[in-house]
């Protein structure tokens, strides 16, 4: 979200800072617990706007309709704010200690993507965002305007721009320092400060990226179809996930960490030190038939504090039940079959399918013989009379 740091008595641009103002800030950035910093012009480029442009043209937001909502200000910084000559790039390592993708083996047992594991890193962040840019405003008679991920910043691209690193062909952002571990947060000034050189794409012919992706969710590399992306689909997306990829989302229940952890620059990657990054033991490997019994009161106590909870418990039980219906595990059933009759139409529809990937068939039919007649939402009817 953008929120003003701290402002002087006018919008216009002040006299470029004297000094080692750059050399200063950083010092400053490092100093306050920040792992990266950059400098980058307050523009986006002519072809990271057509990019913009061509990804919403393709329907690859998916309903994501703030992006296309937002897209002239999220390709032109002028948009955002006319006054800002400088974006401040910062990072934040959240690289995970041990290999999460070792989780996708225990299918009784939901992977939550590392960076939900603990607090939310927004709150973080942006606290140590506004800390700075009050600093910097106050040191150097500057307008500041501070953002984290969820204002309309095209942030990966002006973290290359930056030099912090260069958008992998998985489009996150890579560092040689911190692999593809890197929170993004950013800082907009009216200062005129000299931008650093901009990061330089090293993938070279790397696909694992690209290969190991369950849904196939990138049609080519650098390019992203969220309508197939499993972070996607488990966060952003409110409605029923499509029956042919809901057996490649595996015990995944919040966000995919796959692209990010085979990347070979990991190699150079910390493990975070930060404690509001490490993994909350209740967040790290769940069992799923826990997580099913949730009601709403339970999913807000369980998850407070954590970047989880703004999913809603209707979405996430979706997402749990989706695992417990790839688990393969058929005594898994008596954790699903109460949900038969769940307030949610989202969450019974995915009850009647779990079961059905459980259950044998006799079984399965006598439920629907108990509940079919008696349902009146058409999305759990479909679910009840299989595929067409």
């Amino acid at each position: 979200m953008v929120s003003n740091a701290a402002t002087s008595p006018s919008l216009a641009p002040g006299p470029a800072p004297t000094g080692d103002a750059k050399g200063e800030i950083r010092d400053k950035a490092l100093a306050d617990g920040f792992d990266a910093i950059g400098f980058a012009p307050a523009q986006v480029t002519a072809q990271a706007r057509q990019h913009l442009h061509d990804f919403v043209a393709a329907g690859y937001h998916g309903d994501m309709g703030w992006m296309a909502r937002n897209i002239e200000r999220r390709g032109d910084m002028a948009e955002l704010w006319p006054a800002a000559r400088s974006a401040i790039v910062l990072g934040l390592n959240y690289g995970p200690k041990e290999d999460p993708l070792t989780l996708l083996d225990h299918s009784e047992r939901g992977n939550i993507s590392v960076y939900a594991r603990n607090r939310d890193y927004h709150d973080l962040f942006k606290k140590r965002l506004k800390a700075l840019a009050r600093w910097l405003a106050e040191r150097f008679d500057a307008e500041v305007k501070i953002f984290v991920d969820t204002a309309p910043v095209m942030e990966k691209h002006l973290a290359q721009r930056a030099g912090l690193g260069w958008q992998g062909k998985h489009t996150n952002l890579v560092s040689r320092d911190f692999g593809s571990w890197l929170f993004l947060g950013e800082i907009l000034t009216t200062m005129e400060l000299a931008p650093d050189t901009a990061g330089e794409d090293s993938c070279g012919s790397c696909r694992q990226c690209l290969s190991i992706c369950p849904t196939q969710a990138f049609p080519a590399p650098y390019k992203l179809d969220a309508r197939r992306c499993i972070s996607y689909l488990t966060i952003e997306h409110k409605g029923h996930i499509d029956r042919d990829l809901r057996p490649l989302m595996g015990n995944r229940i919040y966000g995919c960490d796959d692209c990010l952890a085979v990347c070979p620059w990991n190699k150079f990657a910390q493990a975070t030190p930060e404690p509001g990054f490490l993994p909350r033991v209740e967040l790290t490997a769940p069992r799923l038939a826990d997580l099913a019994g949730l009601d709403d009161t339970a999913f807000r106590a369980v998850f407070a504090g954590s970047p989880i909870k703004r999913t809603g418990r209707d979405r996430f039980v979706r997402n749990v039940l989706i695992a417990l219906g790839n688990c393969g595990d058929p005594d898994q059933a008596k954790a699903i079959a109460p949900l038969l009759s769940d307030p949610s139409p989202l969450v019974r529809a995915m009850a009647v399918w779990a079961l059905s990937r459980l259950l044998p068939g006799a079984a399965f039919q006598r439920l629907r013989q108990g509940n079919r007649a008696g349902e009146e939402d058409p999305w759990v009817q479909r679910e009840w009379d299989g595929p067409a």
